[in-house]
Order: C-alpha cells, then sequence, then structure tokens
C-alpha cells in the first residue's frame, strides 16, 4: 500500500477524531433518555422481527442455498460492531463475498469511494455474483433480525461499525441502539460525507419516536423497492 496515502489517511482520521471528541461530549449532554419509548420500541423490535424471520423464512433458505451453489462456504459472515454504550457484539449477514475477501481488503483501500466512516467501492471485485443481488435488495441483511430479536440492535437506529471504523466517527451515536436503517440510509448512504453521516445520526437521536421510526421504515421499503438502495 501507498505509504504517503496511509500517513494522509492517518492524519486525517487524527483531526476528525479530535474535533469528533469535543462535538460528541457536547452533544452528550445535552442527551435525553426517553424510557418509555424505548420500552415500547423494543417491544416492537420483538414482535416485528419475530413475525418477519417466520413470513421471510421461505426466502432466508433460498438465498442461503444460492449463497452456496455460488460461493461453497458459510452462507453466514458474522462481525464483530459496536453497539451501545460500546458494547461489541456480532452482527450476522448474508455473506455477499468470496471466501477470502477480508485477506484482500488491504489491498483495495486506495480504491476506497465511501465519503463516510466505511468502505466501499464500484465494482468490488470481492463481491460473488448472488452477492450483487443481495446488496441490491438489502436480503443480505435480513439475517440482523436475529440480531434485533437477541436485542443487540434496533429496527431504526444508527448503522454498526466495526471498531477501526468507529474511530471515526464521535461516541455519541451509540447512546441508542444501532439498526436496519436510519437517516442516512434514506438520504445517500454511501454518498454522503463522512460529516453529514454525523449529523444525520444527531437527528435521529434528538427526534428519536415511535413516529419518526414508522417514517424511516417506509422510506427505506420505498428506497428498497424504487432501487435507490444501491
Amino acid at each position: 500500500m501507498d505509504l504517503a496515502y496511509v500517513n494522509n489517511k492517518e492524519k486525517s482520521v487524527s483531526f476528525s477524531l479530535a474535533k469528533n471528541e469535543k462535538d460528541s461530549s457536547a452533544f452528550s449532554a445535552s442527551y435525553v433518555r426517553k424510557p418509555f419509548y424505548s420500552f415500547i420500541k423494543r417491544g416492537l423490535d420483538i414482535v416485528c422481527s419475530l413475525v418477519a424471520l417466520i413470513l421471510l423464512s421461505p426466502l432466508l433458505l433460498i438465498t442461503a442455498a444460492a449463497i452456496f451453489i455460488d460461493d461453497p462456504g458459510p452462507v453466514l459472515f458474522t462481525q464483530i460492531r459496536m453497539g451501545k454504550d460500546r458494547k461489541a457484539f456480532k452482527i450476522l449477514k448474508f455473506r455477499s463475498m468470496k471466501m477470502n475477501a477480508e485477506k484482500i481488503k488491504a489491498s483495495l483501500m486506495k480504491r476506497n469511494q465511501d465519503k463516510g466512516a466505511n468502505f466501499k467501492m464500484d465494482h468490488d471485485p470481492r463481491v460473488t455474483r448472488i452477492g450483487r443481488i443481495i446488496r441490491a435488495t438489502s436480503i443480505d441483511e435480513l439475517p440482523q433480525l436475529i440480531n434485533i430479536l437477541k436485542g443487540d440492535m434496533s429496527v431504526i437506529g444508527p448503522r454498526p461499525f466495526i471498531r477501526e471504523e468507529q474511530r471515526r466517527l464521535p461516541n455519541d451515536r451509540l447512546l441508542v441502539k444501532p439498526g436496519l436503517s436510519c437517516y442516512w440510509q434514506i438520504s445517500g448512504k454511501n454518498s454522503l460525507p463522512l460529516s453529514e453521516q454525523i449529523e444525520l445520526d444527531r437527528k435521529y437521536i434528538k427526534e428519536r419516536s415511535i413516529i419518526v421510526d414508522t417514517k424511516i421504515v417506509i422510506l427505506t421499503f420505498t428506497h428498497v423497492f424504487t432501487g435507490k438502495n444501491e
């Protein structure tokens, strides 16, 4: 990997981290707990995830079989992500990449096209044929319904990142449970710069309510079914 690229990236991360920590302290101080909302939301998370798992079970089985036929190996991909109050948990996803994907990620870092905290690139050579389909339709995220049922995640909340990616983000986004979707998933997703992703996560934490969650769910479905999810 290009050393100049690495050094510049490290300087950028250090500067952003320092600024994020300062802003995060101020935001965290204004954080308002909503126990009644949290109680109702947890109940809805359990019901929605359980019903969805039952209704979508044929799709889940077909997807698992297609992944294995296309690229033999485990059909689920697990990864440690950062959750509420910095508690790490193991996220579940359908595997959309080749078995050696993580090994070749370092060699692709210079081609990262994501403006936010995570790694994304067009025509990623690590993605399988089935992987492209399930990513475009967000089917790869469906196993996270199990994470929601367990209580690691919620249907709506800031997306969870790995430790390395979370370092570029303020910890105030960990004041609430991470979710399947949130404001920035329906506002441009990975095309948004890091600063806008941070502001949208904070916007959700401030405005969170059952009404807001319902609106995000509806808009998420709209994005998926109209092809705006890619």
